[in-house]
C-alpha cells in the first residue's frame, strides 16, 4: 500500500476521531464551562500527557521505529520481535516507576506545574486529586503508543489510528448524563470525566493489544537488560526524550504562565482542541505514515525514493493545510460558538477561545510542516540535531510569552506558540537542504506558491460572505441556524478552493482521485 493510500487511511480514521473528540468537548464545554473546575481538569489531563509524549511517542516514534525497521529489513521477523521484547522491557520498567513516583509526590510535583492555583486551595487540592486519577492513564497508552509503533512499522495502521475514538467515545457515554439527567456541579463533574478518561485509556491498550496479538508481534518481555542494541536504543532515544523533554516544557511554561490569569487555561485548551483537527488528520497522520516509510527505504539503500516519499508528503500536507488554517482564522467566532457555547460555555469563552484559535491557526501550517521534515533526520537515526533546534524554539516561546502574555494574555501564549512552531520549521528544512537531503524545484515551489495564493483567496471570499451572514451567526440565534449557515461556509470553502486548485493545474482532481484508487 502507497504512502498516499496509507495517509488517507490513517487521516481518515483520525477524522473520525475528531469528530468525536468535538462531540466530547462540546458536552465537556457544557458540563464544566470555562472556569475553574475546567482550568483543573485540563491541567490534570495535560500532566500524564507530558510524560506520555516523553517515554512513547518520544522514544519509540523516533528511535525504535528506524531500529525496528532496520531489523525487519536485515535480520528478519523473529529478530526484530526479540529487539521490541528488550526495549520495551525498558519503557515497562520505566513507566512503573515514574507512576509510583508521581502517585506519592503529586502535590509536590503540581506546586511546580500550576504555581498559579496554589492561592486557591479548593482549586489546587482538586488539581491534585484529578491528576492522581488520571496518572494511570499514562501507562496504558504509552504501551499502546509503543504497540502502535509496531504495528505501524509492520503496514498496519488501523487499531492504532481508531482507538483514539474508543477514549472520546468512553468520555461520550460518561458526558451525556452529566450534560442531561445527573447534572452536577462541574467540580464534581470533572471526577466523573476523570475515571471515564482512565476507563478510556484502558478500552485504547486493550484495542491494540490485540491487534498485536493477531499480528503475531507481541514482545514477549522480560527483565530489563544491556547489550549493544539496547545501548544504541538509547543512544538514540535520550536525545528524542530530550526533544519531546523540550517541547513538552514548552507547555509546562505556557500552563505555568496561563495559571496566572483566570480561566486561561481552559481557553487555551478549547483552542487547541480545534485547531488539532486538521494537525491530527494531516500532520499526525503523515507523520505517523511517513517515518516507517522512509526508514524501510534508507535501511534498504532507496534513497531516491525516500525523497519522493519526503516530497510528496509535502505536497499532501500543505495542499490540506494552508486551506484549514486559513479557514479557521476567518471563522474561528462562529465555529467556537457553534460547537461550544452553551450550558456553562459563556459569550466571553467564545470571544477569548476564538482569539487563541486565531493566533493558533497561524502557525498550523508550520505544526504539520515539523511533522513532515523531522523523520528526514529520525529515519537517518539523527535524533539530536532535531533536539537542538527544538531547543531553540522552546527559547523562542518562552521569551515571546513572558513578552506578550502581560498585554495579551492567553493571546500571548497562542503567538508565542506559532512563531516557535515556524522557527523551528525553518531550522529544520535549511539543515535538511543543506545535507542534500532536501530540496525543492522550481516547479515544487511554484505550486507551494500557487496552493497559498489559492488558499487566501478562498479566505477573502469566506470572509465576505461570513459578513452577509453574520446575523445568523450571533449568539442568541438557534443553533440549528448556526450550524446550517456555518456549515453552507465550509462547503463554499471547500468547493471554491479545491475548484481553483484544479482549474489552475496546481492538482487536477480526477488525478488525485484516481491516485487514490489505485494507491499509487
Amino acid at each position: 500500500m502507497s504512502l498516499f493510500r496509507n495517509f488517507v487511511s490513517v487521516g481518515s480514521l483520525t477524522l473520525v476521531s475528531r469528530v468525536a473528540g468535538f462531540l466530547r468537548d462540546a458536552l465537556m464545554a457544557a458540563v464544566l464551562g470555562a472556569g475553574p473546575a475546567a482550568d483543573a481538569f485540563f491541567a490534570a489531563f495535560r500532566f500524564p500527557n507530558l510524560f506520555r509524549r516523553l517515554f512513547a511517542e518520544g522514544a519509540f516514534n523516533t528511535a525504535f521505529v528506524p531500529m525496528f525497521s532496520g531489523a525487519l529489513e536485515r535480520d528478519g521477523e523473529q529478530e526484530a520481535k526479540l529487539l521490541a521484547a528488550r526495549i520495551m522491557s525498558w519503557l515497562v520498567a520505566m513507566l512503573v516507576v515514574v507512576t509510583i513516583l508521581a502517585e506519592i509526590f503529586m502535590p509536590q510535583v503540581m506546586v511546580a506545574f500550576v504555581p498559579g492555583f496554589v492561592e486557591d486551595r479548593e482549586k489546587f487540592e482538586l488539581t491534585v486529586l484529578l491528576t492522581r486519577i488520571m496518572f494511570p492513564y499514562l501507562a496504558c497508552m504509552s504501551l499502546m503508543a509503543a504497540y502502535g509503533a509496531i504495528l505501524n512499522t509492520l503496514g498496519r495502521f488501523f487499531a492504532a489510528a481508531f482507538a483514539p475514538v474508543l477514549l472520546n467515545l468512553v468520555n461520550i457515554a460518561m458526558l451525556v448524563p452529566l450534560a442531561t439527567v445527573f447534572v452536577q456541579d462541574p467540580q464534581s463533574a470533572t471526577i466523573w470525566v476523570a475515571i471515564a478518561t482512565m476507563g478510556g485509556g484502558v478500552a485504547q491498550l486493550a484495542l491494540v493489544w490485540a491487534a498485536i496479538e493477531r499480528s503475531g508481534f507481541r514482545p514477549d518481555l522480560r527483565l530489563p537488560r544491556f547489550d549493544p542494541e539496547v545501548r544504541r536504543f538509547w543512544i538514540l532515544a535520550i536525545p528524542a526524550i530530550l526533544a519531546g523533554g523540550i517541547t513538552q516544557i514548552n507547555i509546562f511554561v505556557g500552563t505555568i504562565i496561563a495559571s496566572g490569569a483566570a480561566n486561561a487555561i481552559s481557553v487555551l485548551s478549547y483552542a487547541d482542541r480545534l485547531y488539532q483537527l486538521p494537525l491530527g488528520i494531516i500532520g499526525i497522520a503523515i507523520g505517523t505514515v511517513l517515518l516507517p516509510d522512509l526508514s524501510r527505504h534508507l535501511k534498504g539503500g532507496r534513497e531516491s525514493e525516500a525523497r519522493a516519499s519526503q516530497d510528496q508528503a509535502l505536497f499532501v500536507a500543505m495542499l490540506l493545510t494552508m486551506p484549514a488554517a486559513i479557514a479557521l482564522m476567518v471563522l474561528a467566532e462562529p465555529i467556537v460558538r457553534v460547537l461550544f457555547e452553551r450550558g456553562a460555555f459563556s459569550v466571553l469563552a467564545t470571544t477569548q477561545t476564538a482569539q487563541a484559535l486565531v493566533a493558533f491557526s497561524a502557525g498550523l501550517p508550520a505544526y504539520v510542516l515539523v511533522r513532515v521534515l523531522q523523520p528526514g533526520f529520525f529515519a537517518r537515526e539523527d535524533t539530536l540535531t532535531p533536539t537542538l533546534f527544538a531547543g531553540v524554539s522552546v527559547v523562542v516561546n518562552i521569551a515571546i510569552s513572558l513578552l506578550l502574555f502581560p498585554g495579551l494574555l492567553h493571546i500571548g501564549i497562542a503567538i508565542a506558540t506559532a512563531a516557535a512552531a515556524w522557527v523551528n520549521v525553518l531550522l529544520l528544512a535549511v539543515t535538511l537542504a543543506l545535507r542534500g537531503h532536501f530540496r525543492l524545484s522550481a516547479a515544487q515551489w511554484r505550486g507551494q506558491l500557487a496552493i497559498l495564493l489559492i488558499a487566501l483567496l478562498m479566505g477573502g471570499a469566506l470572509y465576505l460572505l461570513a459578513e452577509q451572514g453574520a446575523a445568523h451567526l450571533l449568539s442568541g440565534v438557534p443553533l440549528w441556524r448556526q450550524a446550517g449557515v456555518l456549515a453552507a461556509l465550509i462547503v463554499f470553502g471547500i468547493a471554491t478552493y479545491f475548484i481553483l486548485i484544479h482549474i489552475s493545474g496546481t492538482q487536477r482532481l480526477d488525478l488525485l482521485l484516481r491516485r487514490l484508487r489505485r494507491g499509487g
